[in-house]
């Protein structure tokens, strides 16, 4: 499906919402099972076939367990047997840096409508990213965090407790997000939304509102 699939009025948004990872901040999960192989010695390719998004990750994700938990769920999973302090160093070492063609444009989106992001995230990730990139990300009038609301997306929701907590209307909040599943519920819970392929995407989406300003 399409990318870039919002109202017929370009304009008839209030607010911006955007997905942090590989939208804004890019993330390689295969950095951290390699941190994790050499730490412990293993084969890199072994680890990948064994990692997975699971459950665990999931409640992580809602705050509904703490680190020490979901890194001992995590041990289990790939067969290890490192500290929490290695696990949580190839945790934070998925973060590839910035996404420069967005973050040019967050400052003219502020100016022109609220701007907000929302991420699955987890307590461990949030240090991490915030503390790296906290310039960036000032012109975020707030970051919605997963693990905080105690929801994820694509949970109908999750989105509706944005809705409430901003003042902004659902269908009044563009969605910018790059996985389909996210933005399938997005749009099922009455958002627009943009499915992000590449930072093009973004441009094509913001510039009819802001114009040559970004």
């Amino acid at each position: 499906m399409g990318g870039l699939v919002v109202s017929e009025n370009l304009r008839d948004v209030d607010a911006w919402l955007f997905d942090l990872g590989n939208v804004v901040i890019g993330i390689n999960f295969e950095h951290a099972l390699h941190h994790w192989a050499r730490a412990a010695d293993r084969d890199v390719g072994d680890l990948r076939q064994r990692f997975h998004f699971d459950e665990a990750y999931e409640r992580h994700e809602r705050g509904q367990i703490e680190a020490a938990q979901y890194f001992e769920s995590l041990r289990s999973l790939l067969g290890l047997d490192l500290a929490d302090e290695d696990l949580a160093a190839g945790w934070n070492a998925i973060y590839t840096g910035l996404i420069p063609e967005v973050v040019a444009l967050l400052p003219a989106m502020a100016r022109s409508r609220q701007l907000y992001a929302f991420t699955n995230t987890n307590v461990t990730h949030h240090r991490a990213w915030s503390a790296m990139y906290a310039r960036q990300l000032q012109p975020f009038e707030h970051i919605f965090l997963s693990c905080s609301l105690g929801l994820r997306k694509p949970e109908a929701a999750a989105f509706e407790a944005i809705a409430r907590q901003t003042g902004v209307p659902l269908d009044r909040m563009l969605f910018f997000d790059d996985t389909e599943e996210n933005v399938l519920g997005a749009r099922a819970a009455g958002m627009p939304a943009v499915w992000v392929h590449s930072p093009q995407d973004v441009i094509d989406a913001v510039v009819p509102y802001i114009g040559d300003e970004g």
